[in-house]
Protein backbone atom coordinates (compact mmCIF):
# COMPACT_ATOMS: atom_id res chain seq x y z
CA UNK A 1 0.00 0.00 0.00
CA UNK A 2 0.92 3.62 -0.68
CA UNK A 3 0.60 5.25 2.85
CA UNK A 4 0.97 9.17 3.65
CA UNK A 5 2.09 10.17 7.17
CA UNK A 6 1.58 13.61 8.07
CA UNK A 7 3.04 14.15 11.61
CA UNK A 8 4.72 17.45 13.49
CA UNK A 9 6.47 14.70 15.60
CA UNK A 10 9.61 13.31 13.97
CA UNK A 11 10.11 10.81 16.58
CA UNK A 12 7.01 9.33 16.48
CA UNK A 13 6.31 9.91 12.25
CA UNK A 14 9.86 7.99 11.95
CA UNK A 15 8.54 4.76 14.51
CA UNK A 16 5.90 4.51 12.04
CA UNK A 17 7.77 4.91 9.02
CA UNK A 18 9.95 2.37 10.10
CA UNK A 19 7.51 -0.69 10.95
CA UNK A 20 4.85 0.45 7.76
CA UNK A 21 8.49 -0.60 5.88
CA UNK A 22 9.11 -3.63 7.51
CA UNK A 23 5.54 -4.75 6.56
CA UNK A 24 6.25 -4.00 2.90
CA UNK A 25 4.66 -0.83 2.60
CA UNK A 26 5.85 2.41 0.66
CA UNK A 27 5.48 5.66 2.79
CA UNK A 28 5.78 9.33 2.39
CA UNK A 29 6.02 11.60 5.66
CA UNK A 30 5.84 15.16 5.52
CA UNK A 31 5.36 17.43 9.04
CA UNK A 32 3.30 20.07 7.86
CA UNK A 33 2.41 20.02 4.35
CA UNK A 34 2.33 22.17 1.57
CA UNK A 35 -1.49 21.07 0.11
CA UNK A 36 -0.25 21.95 -3.57
CA UNK A 37 2.49 19.67 -3.42
CA UNK A 38 0.17 16.86 -2.34
CA UNK A 39 -0.15 15.12 -6.30
CA UNK A 40 -0.27 11.12 -5.62
CA UNK A 41 -2.50 8.94 -4.64
CA UNK A 42 -2.24 7.29 -1.45
CA UNK A 43 -4.45 4.06 -0.02
CA UNK A 44 -3.91 5.09 3.66
CA UNK A 45 -3.16 8.41 5.39
CA UNK A 46 -2.56 8.98 8.69
CA UNK A 47 -2.98 12.65 9.79
CA UNK A 48 -2.02 14.25 12.85
CA UNK A 49 -5.10 16.85 14.26
CA UNK A 50 -2.39 19.02 15.70
CA UNK A 51 -2.45 20.84 12.25
CA UNK A 52 -4.96 23.46 12.11
CA UNK A 53 -8.36 22.14 11.24
CA UNK A 54 -8.73 24.22 8.43
CA UNK A 55 -5.84 22.47 6.82
CA UNK A 56 -7.16 18.67 8.21
CA UNK A 57 -10.39 19.19 6.51
CA UNK A 58 -9.14 20.13 2.91
CA UNK A 59 -6.33 17.29 3.40
CA UNK A 60 -9.73 15.20 4.06
CA UNK A 61 -10.97 16.15 1.17
CA UNK A 62 -8.87 16.16 -1.18
CA UNK A 63 -8.31 13.00 -0.56
CA UNK A 64 -12.04 11.47 -0.41
CA UNK A 65 -11.41 8.03 -1.76
CA UNK A 66 -8.43 7.49 0.56
CA UNK A 67 -8.58 5.58 4.61
CA UNK A 68 -8.26 8.40 6.44
CA UNK A 69 -6.92 7.35 10.30
CA UNK A 70 -6.60 10.06 12.55
CA UNK A 71 -3.41 10.56 15.33
CA UNK A 72 -4.60 12.84 18.01
CA UNK A 73 -3.47 14.09 21.51
CA UNK A 74 -6.78 13.90 22.67
CA UNK A 75 -10.33 13.83 22.36
CA UNK A 76 -12.46 16.94 20.85
CA UNK A 77 -14.96 18.21 18.01
CA UNK A 78 -12.11 19.87 16.30
CA UNK A 79 -9.83 16.58 16.74
CA UNK A 80 -12.00 13.82 16.47
CA UNK A 81 -15.83 14.93 15.35
CA UNK A 82 -15.87 17.15 12.95
CA UNK A 83 -12.79 15.43 10.69
CA UNK A 84 -14.95 12.02 11.10
CA UNK A 85 -18.06 14.02 9.63
CA UNK A 86 -15.67 15.38 6.94
CA UNK A 87 -15.01 11.91 5.69
CA UNK A 88 -11.88 10.33 8.01
CA UNK A 89 -12.68 6.93 9.70
CA UNK A 90 -10.85 6.52 12.98
CA UNK A 91 -8.81 7.91 15.40
CA UNK A 92 -5.67 6.74 17.37
CA UNK A 93 -4.94 8.15 20.55
CA UNK A 94 -0.68 9.19 21.39
CA UNK A 95 0.66 7.74 22.78
CA UNK A 96 -0.49 4.00 21.08
CA UNK A 97 0.77 0.57 20.84
CA UNK A 98 2.05 0.61 16.91
CA UNK A 99 0.58 -3.36 16.74
CA UNK A 100 -2.91 -1.86 16.96
CA UNK A 101 -2.06 1.21 14.75
CA UNK A 102 -0.99 -1.52 12.12
CA UNK A 103 -4.56 -3.48 13.17
CA UNK A 104 -6.66 0.09 12.76
CA UNK A 105 -4.91 -0.01 8.75
CA UNK A 106 -5.68 -3.77 7.92
CA UNK A 107 -8.91 -3.51 9.00
CA UNK A 108 -10.54 -0.40 7.09
CA UNK A 109 -8.53 -1.80 4.17
CA UNK A 110 -10.37 -5.36 4.21
CA UNK A 111 -13.75 -3.19 5.04
CA UNK A 112 -12.81 -1.13 1.85
CA UNK A 113 -11.88 -3.80 -0.35
CA UNK A 114 -15.28 -5.66 0.75
CA UNK A 115 -17.36 -2.64 0.36
CA UNK A 116 -16.01 -2.82 -3.14
CA UNK A 117 -16.56 -6.50 -4.11
CA UNK A 118 -20.07 -6.06 -2.77
CA UNK A 119 -20.83 -3.14 -4.78
CA UNK A 120 -19.49 -4.45 -7.79
CA UNK A 121 -21.48 -8.28 -6.77
CA UNK A 122 -24.89 -6.37 -6.37
CA UNK A 123 -23.96 -4.32 -10.09
CA UNK A 124 -23.76 -7.48 -11.40
CA UNK A 125 -26.66 -8.63 -10.16
CA UNK A 126 -28.57 -5.68 -10.95
CA UNK A 127 -27.10 -6.21 -14.79
CA UNK A 128 -28.12 -10.05 -14.71
CA UNK A 129 -31.70 -9.18 -13.80
CA UNK A 130 -32.34 -5.97 -15.36
CA UNK A 131 -33.94 -8.22 -18.26
CA UNK A 132 -36.42 -10.31 -15.57
CA UNK A 133 -39.84 -9.02 -15.65
CA UNK A 134 -41.05 -10.19 -11.81
CA UNK A 135 -43.50 -7.16 -11.67
CA UNK A 136 -46.43 -7.81 -9.20
CA UNK A 137 -44.74 -10.97 -8.08
CA UNK A 138 -43.94 -11.67 -4.48
CA UNK A 139 -42.58 -14.38 -2.36
CA UNK A 140 -44.32 -14.89 0.97
CA UNK A 141 -42.28 -14.42 3.93
CA UNK A 142 -43.58 -18.13 4.84
CA UNK A 143 -41.60 -20.97 5.00
CA UNK A 144 -40.58 -23.64 3.54
CA UNK A 145 -41.62 -22.16 0.72
CA UNK A 146 -41.54 -23.64 -3.04
CA UNK A 147 -41.25 -21.94 -6.40
CA UNK A 148 -42.43 -23.58 -9.40
CA UNK A 149 -41.32 -21.94 -12.63
CA UNK A 150 -40.03 -22.29 -16.17
CA UNK A 151 -37.40 -19.84 -15.82
CA UNK A 152 -34.65 -20.28 -12.98
CA UNK A 153 -33.38 -16.77 -13.37
CA UNK A 154 -36.64 -15.57 -12.50
CA UNK A 155 -36.36 -17.58 -9.28
CA UNK A 156 -33.15 -16.04 -8.28
CA UNK A 157 -34.78 -12.77 -8.84
CA UNK A 158 -37.36 -13.20 -6.75
CA UNK A 159 -35.22 -14.93 -3.81
CA UNK A 160 -32.64 -12.55 -3.84
CA UNK A 161 -36.15 -9.64 -3.30
CA UNK A 162 -37.28 -11.48 -0.62
CA UNK A 163 -33.61 -11.85 1.03
CA UNK A 164 -33.09 -8.15 0.72
CA UNK A 165 -36.49 -7.07 2.36
CA UNK A 166 -35.80 -9.57 5.40
CA UNK A 167 -32.10 -8.73 5.93
CA UNK A 168 -31.02 -12.20 5.16
CA UNK A 169 -28.23 -14.15 3.96
CA UNK A 170 -29.02 -16.78 1.46
CA UNK A 171 -26.61 -20.20 0.94
CA UNK A 172 -27.27 -21.38 -2.60
CA UNK A 173 -27.22 -25.43 -2.78
CA UNK A 174 -28.00 -27.65 -5.84
CA UNK A 175 -30.06 -30.74 -5.30
CA UNK A 176 -28.18 -32.36 -8.11
CA UNK A 177 -25.11 -32.59 -5.99
CA UNK A 178 -24.10 -35.70 -4.24
CA UNK A 179 -23.12 -33.25 -1.07
CA UNK A 180 -26.28 -31.46 -0.65
CA UNK A 181 -27.85 -33.36 2.57
CA UNK A 182 -24.49 -32.30 3.95
CA UNK A 183 -24.74 -29.07 3.11
CA UNK A 184 -28.74 -28.54 4.17
CA UNK A 185 -27.95 -29.71 7.60
CA UNK A 186 -25.22 -27.47 8.34
CA UNK A 187 -25.98 -24.94 11.16
CA UNK A 188 -27.17 -21.94 9.34
CA UNK A 189 -29.49 -19.09 10.22
CA UNK A 190 -30.36 -17.33 6.45
CA UNK A 191 -32.20 -18.81 3.84
CA UNK A 192 -31.40 -21.64 2.19
CA UNK A 193 -32.13 -21.53 -1.03
CA UNK A 194 -32.54 -25.12 -3.09
CA UNK A 195 -32.44 -25.54 -6.79
CA UNK A 196 -32.89 -28.69 -8.76
CA UNK A 197 -35.76 -29.74 -6.44
CA UNK A 198 -37.44 -31.64 -10.26
CA UNK A 199 -33.99 -33.66 -10.04
CA UNK A 200 -34.27 -35.55 -6.93
CA UNK A 201 -36.26 -39.17 -6.83
CA UNK A 202 -39.55 -39.47 -4.79
CA UNK A 203 -38.19 -40.72 -1.67
CA UNK A 204 -35.59 -37.73 -1.78
CA UNK A 205 -38.45 -35.26 -2.20
CA UNK A 206 -39.78 -36.92 0.86
CA UNK A 207 -36.17 -36.73 3.31
CA UNK A 208 -35.72 -33.31 2.09
CA UNK A 209 -39.26 -32.20 2.90
CA UNK A 210 -38.83 -33.39 6.54
CA UNK A 211 -35.61 -32.06 6.75
CA UNK A 212 -36.66 -28.39 5.53
CA UNK A 213 -39.64 -28.48 7.99
CA UNK A 214 -38.54 -25.72 10.87
CA UNK A 215 -35.96 -23.81 8.25
CA UNK A 216 -35.72 -20.60 5.99
CA UNK A 217 -35.75 -22.81 2.93
CA UNK A 218 -36.97 -21.88 -0.78
CA UNK A 219 -36.80 -24.60 -3.02
CA UNK A 220 -37.14 -24.41 -6.95
CA UNK A 221 -38.59 -26.73 -9.17
CA UNK A 222 -38.72 -26.62 -12.98
CA UNK A 223 -41.94 -28.91 -13.10
CA UNK A 224 -45.27 -29.33 -10.96
CA UNK A 225 -44.94 -30.41 -7.42
CA UNK A 226 -48.40 -32.04 -6.71
CA UNK A 227 -47.55 -33.33 -3.27
CA UNK A 228 -45.15 -30.46 -1.89
CA UNK A 229 -46.98 -29.76 1.42
CA UNK A 230 -46.04 -26.22 2.34
CA UNK A 231 -46.41 -23.08 0.37
CA UNK A 232 -45.71 -23.01 -3.31
CA UNK A 233 -45.57 -20.00 -5.44
CA UNK A 234 -46.82 -20.70 -9.14
CA UNK A 235 -44.47 -18.40 -11.60
CA UNK A 236 -44.10 -19.27 -14.80
CA UNK A 237 -43.08 -16.60 -17.97
CA UNK A 238 -45.52 -18.23 -21.61
CA UNK A 239 -42.69 -16.33 -23.39
CA UNK A 240 -39.37 -17.92 -21.57
CA UNK A 241 -36.67 -20.13 -23.03
CA UNK A 242 -34.78 -20.87 -20.53
CA UNK A 243 -31.11 -21.01 -21.76
CA UNK A 244 -28.07 -22.15 -19.99
CA UNK A 245 -25.05 -19.98 -20.02
CA UNK A 246 -22.76 -22.56 -22.06
CA UNK A 247 -23.45 -25.01 -24.66
CA UNK A 248 -25.75 -28.25 -23.46
CA UNK A 249 -25.34 -31.85 -23.75
CA UNK A 250 -27.46 -33.29 -25.90
CA UNK A 251 -28.74 -35.33 -22.62
CA UNK A 252 -28.89 -32.06 -20.86
CA UNK A 253 -30.76 -30.63 -23.10
CA UNK A 254 -33.68 -33.77 -23.47
CA UNK A 255 -33.65 -33.60 -19.58
CA UNK A 256 -34.31 -29.79 -19.24
CA UNK A 257 -36.98 -29.88 -21.95
CA UNK A 258 -38.40 -32.98 -20.32
CA UNK A 259 -38.56 -31.89 -16.92
CA UNK A 260 -39.99 -28.24 -18.20
CA UNK A 261 -42.65 -29.23 -20.88
CA UNK A 262 -43.76 -32.87 -19.44
CA UNK A 263 -46.43 -31.79 -17.59
CA UNK A 264 -48.08 -29.67 -20.44
CA UNK A 265 -47.43 -32.21 -23.25
CA UNK A 266 -48.50 -35.86 -23.63
CA UNK A 267 -45.52 -38.26 -24.47
CA UNK A 268 -46.89 -38.64 -28.02
CA UNK A 269 -46.74 -34.82 -28.68
CA UNK A 270 -43.49 -34.23 -26.39
CA UNK A 271 -41.31 -37.07 -28.00
CA UNK A 272 -42.37 -35.92 -31.76
CA UNK A 273 -41.82 -32.00 -30.68
CA UNK A 274 -37.58 -33.60 -29.94
CA UNK A 275 -37.67 -34.97 -32.88
CA UNK A 276 -37.59 -38.33 -31.33
CA UNK A 277 -39.55 -41.52 -30.93
CA UNK A 278 -41.83 -42.32 -28.09
CA UNK A 279 -39.99 -45.32 -27.38
CA UNK A 280 -36.69 -43.28 -27.42
CA UNK A 281 -38.27 -40.72 -24.81
CA UNK A 282 -39.03 -43.65 -22.51
CA UNK A 283 -35.30 -45.04 -22.84
CA UNK A 284 -33.99 -40.89 -22.00
CA UNK A 285 -36.18 -40.93 -18.85
CA UNK A 286 -34.88 -43.87 -17.46
CA UNK A 287 -31.07 -43.01 -18.64
CA UNK A 288 -31.39 -39.52 -17.02
CA UNK A 289 -33.40 -40.63 -14.26
CA UNK A 290 -36.33 -38.69 -14.80
CA UNK A 291 -39.42 -39.61 -13.06
CA UNK A 292 -42.91 -39.08 -14.81
CA UNK A 293 -45.58 -37.76 -13.09
CA UNK A 294 -48.66 -39.65 -12.68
Amino acid sequence: MNILIIESEIYLAQKVVSRLLDDGHNCDFVESPNIDNLTKDYDIILLSTSLPASLCKTIIRRYNDSIILLLVSYISDETVTDPIKEGAKDYIMKPFIMDELVRKIYHYRECKSLRKELQTLREYLDFQFNSVDTAGSVLPTTFPLLIETNSQISADKLAFELSRKLDLQMKFISLSSDKWQKQVNERFNGILYLTDFHALKKSSKESIIRIIEEKKAILVSLENEEDFPYTKVDFHKDDEFMLSNSIMTINDYVKMMVLSYQSKYPDTELSKKLGISRKSLWEKRKKLGIEKKK
